[in-house]
């Protein structure tokens, strides 16, 4: 659907490569917007994929009606 974007707010944030991205050192906190978001990647274990597909189903009902 046009228009729905998921925005992320990050807390704690670290640099993994302070050399090639010294100007982020400073910053802790940050909030992407959804529009600029091509994919998220998650560790496995940090997914409850039950409630992914409960809602899938659910949503994939809802646009049936």
């Amino acid at each position: 659907m046009p228009g729905r974007f998921l925005n992320i707010r990050l807390d704690g944030i670290s640099v993994e490569d302070p050399e090639r991205h010294p100007h982020m050192m400073a910053v802790k906190n940050c909030f992407i917007r959804g529009s600029v978001v091509r994919y998220v990647r998650m560790a496995a274990k940090s997914v409850d994929t039950t409630l992914l597909e409960d809602a899938t189903r659910r949503e994939a009902k809802e646009a049936k009606k």
